[in-house]
């Protein structure tokens, strides 16, 4: 539990409705469609400012090193650039696993350069921020700027997107998904014909690392065939959650209730702006 009992902001977890490769940059870096919807679900991280200038997370995820960490390397990021002397303990909730294809170790650090901002008067606009984010991940400008959102180049260039918010099952498998062996599989297509956001939302787009991953986790292809039963089962990023979407809550819940005993999971809804812009 955060024992921060003020300056709490919320880091929601996103899904990747589709997910297209249509080719590839001269530095070797993919160029994609694909879709972001936010989460009402997600971490939670709490903020105190320091007049001391450190800036430390007493809370880090499990596993990663303090300078490794998104959150430190945001708050350091953006007080090198604006040059304040201020700091910040930060604790973190972490509720999103590591490596789900949720974004929550992007969105953690989004949050951190929204909420820093804010609390040291800085006063950056959002696209400030962002360029700041995409120096730490090519997800992190999506959760800045907070709307959902069609994606291109490597994920940066975004267009503000209305979509039905709907309510979703996410089923989170204990597998760790490698996501730079999926980049280069060898049966990974690369070569996607562009759609236009006119095509997705008439019903085009998939997530081309949905078959890759299938074939290389076996343990996942066997939870998707278990699932399929309960609707239409797709793969957000790169894995290793799925999701499936369902009109409204009932319908959710009630699938849960008949899911393989042992996965773990949760339901939340699929919304437009993000809850961070709601605190």
């Amino acid at each position: 539990m955060m024992n921060l009992a003020v300056n709490r902001f919320p880091a929601p977890a996103k899904l990747n409705l589709m997910l297209h490769i249509t080719g590839r940059r001269d530095d070797g870096y993919h160029l994609l469609q694909t879709v972001f919807q936010f989460l009402d679900y997600g971490d939670e991280l709490g903020f105190e400012v320091l007049e001391s200038g450190e800036i430390e997370n007493s809370t880090p995820p499990a596993g990663v090193a303090h300078d490794d960490d998104l959150i430190v390397k945001a708050a350091r990021l953006l007080q090198s650039d604006s040059g304040t002397r201020l700091g910040a303990r930060i604790e973190l909730d972490k509720r999103l696993p590591m490596g789900g294809g949720l974004g929550g170790g992007s969105s953690d650090a989004a949050t951190t350069l929204v909420a820093l901002n804010r609390l040291w008067g800085l006063e950056y606009s959002k696209q400030q921020l962002a360029d700041l984010g995409l120096q730490l991940g090519a997800d992190v400008p999506i959760f800045v700027h907070g709307e959902a959102a069609w994606g291109e180049g490597v994920g940066e260039k975004l267009t503000r997107i209305e979509l039905p918010e709907r309510w979703f099952l996410v089923v989170r498998p204990d597998i760790h998904i490698e996501t730079h062996k999926l980049f280069h599989d060898s049966e990974l297509t690369r070569n996607c014909h562009p759609i236009t956001i006119a095509d997705f939302l008439a019903g085009s787009g998939e997530n081309v690392f949905f078959p890759v991953v299938k074939r290389r986790y076996p343990a996942v292809a066997e939870i998707v065939d278990r699932l399929s039963a309960l609707g239409d089962v797709k793969l957000t990023g790169t894995g290793s959650c799925l999701f499936i979407a369902f009109e409204d809550e009932k319908r959710a819940q009630d699938a849960a209730t008949k899911l393989p005993q042992g996965l773990d999971y949760f339901v939340a809804r699929g919304v437009n702006r993000s809850p961070l812009y709601a605190v």
